[in-house]
């Protein structure tokens, strides 16, 4: 797919990635988000959600804002976080990257968010502010 046809949406708020034990329940506090993902892998969970709800005594990296690809997605699509990730890694820019059964999106930290938003428009993707 190529680049200008990709949208690239902001979504309101501020996020943090959460690392808990393996063997937790998912949290309720993770469930008043309007995004939530959580990944249970042998060594832990990891928890998005809006950096509002995380109590300060869990593990969590924050603020992060999520770009989200505009979809849905059709599965035979290829290279679509590629493209993504090789324009904001050239910047410099981190991600933390989710994909859904419909979309992906892009994690980056707050401080790098104008920085992510330039890069992506400069390879042609259009960005929804």
């Amino acid at each position: 797919m190529p680049a200008k046809a990709l949208k690239i949406r902001i979504m309101p708020g501020t996020y943090g990635i959460c690392r808990l034990d393996k063997d937790s329940p998912i949290p309720p506090w993770a469930t008043n988000s309007c995004f939530v993902s959580a990944t249970r892998t042998s060594e832990e969970l990891s928890v998005v959600c809006e950096a509002k709800d995380i109590p300060h005594d869990v593990q969590c990296e924050r603020p992060w804002n999520i770009l989200e690809v505009v979809g849905p997605l059709d599965f035979s699509l290829t290279g679509i976080l590629a493209g993504l990730s090789t324009a904001l890694a050239r910047e410099e820019v981190s991600i933390f990257a989710i994909s859904t059964y419909n979309t992906d999106y892009l994690l980056v930290r707050q401080g790098d968010l104008k920085k992510a938003l330039d890069a992506l428009e400069a390879e042609q993707f259009e960005v929804i502010r």
